[in-house]
């Protein structure tokens, strides 16, 4: 299996070298990311709100070295919170973010995140929108859960991320599952080790349909994070049955994948929201899109090395 490897690659400086070089490289990553800078990122807002999608931006930067990266990574937000204000779209688009990128993995990250993130959150509150945390790799996790509840005392709406691969995510969901919380509920796209996540596909398939089946029982905002179309159609039929209306539940994909299958979902009067990265710093996010899709993978391979 390739995809382990990528995602071991998704951190490999020597190999981003090699990826960000290829001529083939440039035409896949526009496939799965809106843009560089802030106006195409925009621009993509545009064209998937006129179709009745709704967003949500991601501006790509993680695992940050020191802390004016994190300052810039800060900024970028308020710049993006800015221009969503300005342009009429915070209505139809909130923010995803990384807290790695905010310095979480730097001396004293716990704190220093907590204290780029709150200037932003404070500012999409302000404009009409809202943040929603990336979940990253495990030992992240506790870290982002407590600066979620800090953050939530001053702003019920902030979101939340959780990876049904990981054992512990049950017990997370239970804990999320109450009255204001937004939770988008995905499988998990880092490379985990066995002591923490279920390794088998099947296995991380059934720790999903537990988790959203607590979601969706629960009194929160489940945001179904899933490409999947039995799980997609899982979650339907779970919302059927519990009574949730079209407005207490969305499903979410990310930019580029399904797209057909996005459009339908919205036709069937359901919120749909893509998943919109963006930012020169694509790498990482474009080698676990990779990983994640082995026809995706299959044809860059065959790419790369005809053009070598």
């Amino acid at each position: 299996m390739l995809g382990p490897v990528l995602l071991a690659a998704s951190r490999s400086a020597a190999i981003r070298r090699i990826v960000s070089a290829a001529p083939v490289t440039r035409p896949m990553v526009d496939r799965f990311v809106a843009g560089e800078r802030l106006a195409e990122s925009l621009g993509a807002v545009r064209s998937l709100t006129a179709r009745g999608l709704d967003v949500t931006l991601d501006h790509l930067g993680e695992d940050v070295t020191d802390r004016s990266e994190a300052l810039r990574s800060r900024d970028a937000y308020l710049a993006l919170t800015e221009a969503l204000a300005t342009e009429g779209l915070a209505g139809r688009a909130e923010m995803s973010v990384k807290l790695s990128a905010f310095g979480q993995a730097l001396p004293g990250g716990h704190d220093l995140a907590l204290a780029n993130v709150t200037p932003v959150v404070e500012a999409a509150a302000a404009a009409g929108t809202t943040v929603t945390l990336d979940m990253e790799d495990h030992i992240t996790v506790d870290s982002t859960l407590a600066i979620l509840g800090e953050l939530r005392t001053r702003f019920p709406q902030t979101g939340a991320v959780l990876q049904s691969y990981l054992f512990r995510t049950e017990d997370d969901c239970r804990a999320l599952a109450g009255e204001g919380s937004r939770v988008r509920l995905v499988k998990g796209a880092y490379n985990e080790p066995a002591s923490v996540a279920h390794q088998d596909k099947r296995e991380v398939d059934r720790a999903y349909v537990r988790c959203l089946k607590i979601l969706m029982g629960g009194e929160g905002y489940p945001m179904i994070g899933s490409h999947d179309p039995r799980m997609v159609a899982i979650a339907q039929d779970l919302a059927h049955r519990l009574g949730r209306k079209l407005d207490e539940y969305e499903f979410q994909m990310l930019y580029g994948i399904r797209v057909a299958e996005q459009e339908r979902l919205v036709a069937e009067g359901h919120r749909m929201r893509v998943y919109v990265p963006y930012g020169t710093d694509w790498y990482g996010y474009f080698m676990r899109r990779l990983a994640e899709r082995p026809a995706n993978l299959t044809f860059f391979l065959r790419s790369l090395v005809g053009r070598r």
